[in-house]
Protein backbone atom coordinates (compact mmCIF):
# COMPACT_ATOMS: atom_id res chain seq x y z
CA UNK A 1 0.00 0.00 0.00
CA UNK A 2 1.35 3.37 -0.92
CA UNK A 3 1.83 6.19 0.94
CA UNK A 4 -1.16 8.37 -0.50
CA UNK A 5 -3.55 5.16 0.22
CA UNK A 6 -2.13 4.99 3.91
CA UNK A 7 -2.93 8.16 4.15
CA UNK A 8 -6.76 8.38 3.11
CA UNK A 9 -6.96 5.23 5.15
CA UNK A 10 -5.96 6.93 8.29
CA UNK A 11 -8.04 10.37 7.41
CA UNK A 12 -11.29 8.29 6.91
CA UNK A 13 -10.62 6.34 10.25
CA UNK A 14 -10.03 9.64 11.95
CA UNK A 15 -12.89 10.93 10.61
CA UNK A 16 -15.04 8.17 11.08
CA UNK A 17 -14.16 8.21 15.12
CA UNK A 18 -14.95 12.29 15.09
CA UNK A 19 -18.48 11.71 13.74
CA UNK A 20 -19.67 8.95 15.74
CA UNK A 21 -18.32 10.87 18.61
CA UNK A 22 -20.11 14.11 17.65
CA UNK A 23 -23.38 12.48 16.24
CA UNK A 24 -23.82 10.26 19.97
CA UNK A 25 -23.28 14.18 21.52
CA UNK A 26 -24.73 17.11 19.69
CA UNK A 27 -26.87 14.59 16.99
CA UNK A 28 -26.99 13.93 13.37
CA UNK A 29 -28.89 17.44 12.42
CA UNK A 30 -26.22 19.33 14.59
CA UNK A 31 -23.64 17.93 13.20
CA UNK A 32 -21.48 19.46 10.13
CA UNK A 33 -18.63 18.07 8.12
CA UNK A 34 -16.95 21.20 8.79
CA UNK A 35 -17.04 20.09 12.93
CA UNK A 36 -16.33 16.55 12.17
CA UNK A 37 -13.08 17.89 10.23
CA UNK A 38 -11.90 19.74 12.90
CA UNK A 39 -12.22 17.18 15.65
CA UNK A 40 -10.89 14.62 13.10
CA UNK A 41 -7.73 17.38 12.78
CA UNK A 42 -8.16 17.29 8.82
CA UNK A 43 -9.12 19.65 6.10
CA UNK A 44 -12.99 19.69 4.53
CA UNK A 45 -11.80 19.31 1.13
CA UNK A 46 -10.39 15.83 2.78
CA UNK A 47 -13.88 14.85 3.92
CA UNK A 48 -15.40 15.62 0.80
CA UNK A 49 -12.54 12.80 -1.27
CA UNK A 50 -13.33 10.78 1.57
CA UNK A 51 -17.26 10.76 1.87
CA UNK A 52 -19.74 11.68 -0.90
CA UNK A 53 -22.13 13.41 2.04
CA UNK A 54 -22.72 13.19 5.82
CA UNK A 55 -25.24 10.92 5.31
CA UNK A 56 -22.34 8.76 4.15
CA UNK A 57 -20.50 8.97 6.95
CA UNK A 58 -23.52 7.91 9.07
CA UNK A 59 -23.99 4.57 7.40
CA UNK A 60 -20.23 4.07 7.77
CA UNK A 61 -20.14 4.80 11.35
CA UNK A 62 -23.50 2.52 12.07
CA UNK A 63 -21.84 -0.47 9.56
CA UNK A 64 -18.55 0.13 11.63
CA UNK A 65 -19.93 -0.24 15.05
CA UNK A 66 -22.36 -3.27 13.96
CA UNK A 67 -20.12 -5.28 12.56
CA UNK A 68 -18.11 -6.96 15.41
CA UNK A 69 -21.64 -7.00 17.20
CA UNK A 70 -23.48 -9.14 14.27
CA UNK A 71 -20.21 -11.22 14.26
CA UNK A 72 -20.75 -12.14 18.15
CA UNK A 73 -24.63 -12.51 17.62
CA UNK A 74 -24.00 -15.13 14.88
CA UNK A 75 -21.63 -16.81 17.51
CA UNK A 76 -24.34 -16.52 20.34
CA UNK A 77 -27.33 -17.66 18.96
CA UNK A 78 -25.84 -21.14 18.03
CA UNK A 79 -25.22 -21.47 21.73
CA UNK A 80 -28.32 -20.10 23.25
CA UNK A 81 -30.58 -22.19 25.32
CA UNK A 82 -34.43 -22.16 26.38
CA UNK A 83 -37.70 -21.52 24.08
CA UNK A 84 -37.45 -19.57 21.10
CA UNK A 85 -39.26 -16.82 23.38
CA UNK A 86 -36.36 -16.50 25.78
CA UNK A 87 -33.88 -16.71 23.26
CA UNK A 88 -35.46 -14.05 21.18
CA UNK A 89 -35.48 -12.06 24.76
CA UNK A 90 -31.60 -12.22 24.83
CA UNK A 91 -31.14 -11.72 21.27
CA UNK A 92 -32.85 -7.99 22.01
CA UNK A 93 -31.32 -7.74 25.16
CA UNK A 94 -27.73 -7.98 23.85
CA UNK A 95 -28.69 -5.14 20.89
CA UNK A 96 -30.61 -2.70 23.08
CA UNK A 97 -27.10 -3.20 26.07
CA UNK A 98 -24.75 -2.37 22.77
CA UNK A 99 -27.00 0.17 21.14
CA UNK A 100 -27.57 2.33 24.57
CA UNK A 101 -24.07 2.92 25.11
CA UNK A 102 -24.27 5.56 22.29
CA UNK A 103 -27.99 5.87 22.28
CA UNK A 104 -28.15 9.29 21.01
CA UNK A 105 -25.90 7.68 17.57
CA UNK A 106 -28.64 5.04 17.19
CA UNK A 107 -31.45 7.09 17.50
CA UNK A 108 -29.52 10.07 15.10
CA UNK A 109 -29.46 6.65 13.03
CA UNK A 110 -33.18 6.30 13.04
CA UNK A 111 -34.19 9.34 12.29
CA UNK A 112 -32.16 9.77 9.54
CA UNK A 113 -33.22 6.87 8.10
CA UNK A 114 -36.90 7.93 7.94
CA UNK A 115 -35.99 11.47 6.91
CA UNK A 116 -38.30 12.40 3.59
CA UNK A 117 -35.00 14.05 1.81
CA UNK A 118 -32.99 10.29 2.82
CA UNK A 119 -30.03 10.71 0.88
CA UNK A 120 -29.35 8.12 -1.79
CA UNK A 121 -25.69 7.17 0.33
CA UNK A 122 -27.58 6.42 3.34
CA UNK A 123 -28.25 2.68 4.47
CA UNK A 124 -31.34 3.02 6.10
CA UNK A 125 -32.23 1.40 9.54
CA UNK A 126 -33.79 -1.98 9.08
CA UNK A 127 -32.23 -2.95 5.84
CA UNK A 128 -29.09 -5.11 7.66
CA UNK A 129 -30.02 -8.60 6.54
CA UNK A 130 -27.64 -10.38 9.13
CA UNK A 131 -29.72 -9.40 12.00
CA UNK A 132 -33.02 -10.31 10.17
CA UNK A 133 -31.61 -14.17 8.98
CA UNK A 134 -30.59 -14.76 12.31
CA UNK A 135 -34.25 -14.02 13.72
CA UNK A 136 -35.46 -15.92 10.60
CA UNK A 137 -33.80 -19.08 11.53
CA UNK A 138 -34.99 -19.33 14.84
CA UNK A 139 -38.23 -18.46 13.93
CA UNK A 140 -38.04 -21.41 12.10
CA UNK A 141 -36.08 -23.31 14.27
CA UNK A 142 -39.28 -22.43 16.52
CA UNK A 143 -41.84 -24.24 13.90
CA UNK A 144 -39.62 -27.02 13.52
CA UNK A 145 -39.56 -27.52 17.45
CA UNK A 146 -43.88 -26.98 17.63
CA UNK A 147 -43.24 -23.86 19.41
CA UNK A 148 -44.80 -21.77 16.82
CA UNK A 149 -47.64 -22.69 14.28
CA UNK A 150 -46.95 -24.16 10.93
CA UNK A 151 -48.93 -21.81 9.11
CA UNK A 152 -47.47 -18.79 10.80
CA UNK A 153 -45.93 -15.60 8.79
CA UNK A 154 -42.60 -15.86 9.63
CA UNK A 155 -41.62 -12.80 7.60
CA UNK A 156 -44.92 -11.30 9.14
CA UNK A 157 -43.80 -11.79 12.68
CA UNK A 158 -39.67 -10.25 12.13
CA UNK A 159 -41.20 -7.42 10.56
CA UNK A 160 -43.82 -6.68 13.60
CA UNK A 161 -40.61 -7.84 16.48
CA UNK A 162 -38.49 -5.64 14.41
CA UNK A 163 -40.83 -2.53 14.78
CA UNK A 164 -41.45 -3.45 18.34
CA UNK A 165 -37.78 -2.89 19.12
CA UNK A 166 -37.33 -0.11 16.88
CA UNK A 167 -40.55 1.55 18.79
CA UNK A 168 -39.17 1.11 22.34
CA UNK A 169 -36.10 3.76 21.71
CA UNK A 170 -38.89 6.42 21.70
CA UNK A 171 -38.31 5.91 25.43
CA UNK A 172 -34.49 6.40 25.42
CA UNK A 173 -35.44 10.05 23.34
CA UNK A 174 -38.16 10.82 25.71
CA UNK A 175 -37.62 9.43 28.96
CA UNK A 176 -33.83 8.53 28.85
CA UNK A 177 -34.84 4.89 29.21
CA UNK A 178 -31.56 2.38 29.96
CA UNK A 179 -31.34 -0.60 28.25
CA UNK A 180 -32.65 -2.64 31.17
CA UNK A 181 -35.94 -0.89 31.08
CA UNK A 182 -36.49 -1.39 27.20
CA UNK A 183 -35.26 -4.69 27.61
CA UNK A 184 -38.39 -5.43 29.82
CA UNK A 185 -40.92 -4.43 28.08
CA UNK A 186 -39.64 -5.97 25.02
CA UNK A 187 -39.48 -9.46 26.97
CA UNK A 188 -43.51 -8.56 28.08
CA UNK A 189 -43.88 -7.71 24.18
CA UNK A 190 -42.81 -10.53 23.16
CA UNK A 191 -44.62 -12.71 25.41
CA UNK A 192 -47.51 -10.88 24.25
CA UNK A 193 -46.69 -12.10 20.38
CA UNK A 194 -45.48 -15.44 20.92
CA UNK A 195 -49.06 -15.91 22.88
CA UNK A 196 -50.37 -15.28 19.44
CA UNK A 197 -48.22 -17.64 17.71
CA UNK A 198 -48.53 -21.41 19.88
CA UNK A 199 -49.71 -23.91 17.66
CA UNK A 200 -53.75 -24.46 18.55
Amino acid sequence: MGVRETQKLETRRKVLEAARDLFNEIGYEETTIRAMAERAGVSVGSVFTTFASKAEVLSQVMDDRVEALYRELEHVAKHMRGSLADRLRSLFAIHYDFECRRVRLFLAHISASFSPSLDKNTVPYGRNPRFKDMILHMLADGVNKGEVRAEADLTLVLDTLMAVYAWNYRLAAAQNSDAGHMTSIMDRQISLIFDGLKPR
